[in-house]
């Protein structure tokens, strides 16, 4: 392996793996790094031979206890090398002692089983443009206001972020209050949040990607919620356009999908290596993040 080095990422690395990551049909956020790299500056490393950047992978922590593997990727002209393995040997040198968690594409969940990682649920990308969104839908570019459901739609940044971090809290096995700030907040995104009583009972972020606009997370704690929350994030959206993925572990989330008309098209599973964490699978329509949880 001579010439073969690990190192943590740079900016300009970081661009590069959401390039590497599009190759792949994995569409990540156009600017999902710069929130990245606020969850942890250290979680990002690259392989480079020769000094040229040939894979990489994400380890992140979170809290005292928690880490997340993603962006795991040695580009195909130098896989099957061993530059791959020795990567992510490293990354999980960084998280070791704390519950590990990734979310795993079909063919590699086999590894992933071997290094200790076990399924949790299925996440099921589902992608289209929402059935009732658009001009005459309900939720179309604005708050939906207080309707038939009880609720009203708005937007996120117009609730006190400490209540938005404290309901993200119930999704999330540790508090990301610095990601969740950046992710939400970062240009071109769209967050609404459904408020009842004054209760938050959902909430939703969407963002630029390549092909569809990428939704995540998903929380709600109805389909209604989640209905509403999808349409009025597609509506936000140039074309009506969006992706999601969905996880079975909720078990209203796909007959909500198949509802809207949004057709499942990439599938990946949650692992970890552990006993899955205990969160609100009853209200997560949608991941976050592939690359980060």
């Amino acid at each position: 392996m001579t010439g073969f080095e690990i190192a943590g990422a740079s900016a300009a690395d970081m661009a590069l793996f959401r390039d590497w990551s599009d190759d792949e049909g994995w569409n990540p956020g156009d600017t999902d790094r710069f929130a990245f790299a606020v969850a942890d500056p250290e979680g990002f490393l690259v392989g480079r031979l020769d000094g040229e950047p040939v894979a990489c992978i994400s380890a992140v922590r979170y809290g005292a206890g928690f880490g997340f593997i993603g962006f795991y990727i040695a580009r195909p002209a130098f896989r099957g090398q061993g530059y791959g393995i020795q990567l992510w040997r490293a990354g999980m040198e960084r998280l070791d002692g704390r519950l590990i968690g990734l979310d795993g594409v079909v063919e590699q969940q086999d590894n992933y089983r071997t290094s200790g990682f076990r399924p949790a649920w299925t996440n099921m990308r589902y992608e289209g443009v929402p059935q009732g969104s658009g001009p005459s839908g309900p939720l179309f570019g604005a708050a939906a206001g207080a309707g038939a459901g009880g609720f009203e739609v708005v937007d996120a940044a117009s609730l006190p972020f400490a209540r938005l971090a404290a309901y993200d809290r119930r999704f999330f096995p540790e508090p990301r209050d610095a990601f969740l700030a950046a992710w939400t907040g970062l240009p071109g995104r769209t967050g609404l949040a459904v408020v009842r009583d004054g209760r938050i009972e959902g909430l939703g972020v969407v963002r630029p990607s390549s092909t569809a606009a990428r939704i995540g997370p998903l929380y709600a704690a109805t389909p209604a919620v989640a209905a509403a929350l999808i349409r009025g994030l597609a509506g936000r959206v140039p074309g009506g356009a969006v992706a999601l993925d969905v996880p079975d572990a909720n078990p209203a989330a796909a007959p909500l999908m198949a509802e809207l008309g949004l057709a499942p098209t990439f599938e990946t599973a949650r692992m970890y290596t552990g006993p899955a964490p205990e969160v609100d699978l009853a209200g997560l329509y949608g991941v976050t993040s592939l690359e980060l949880g």
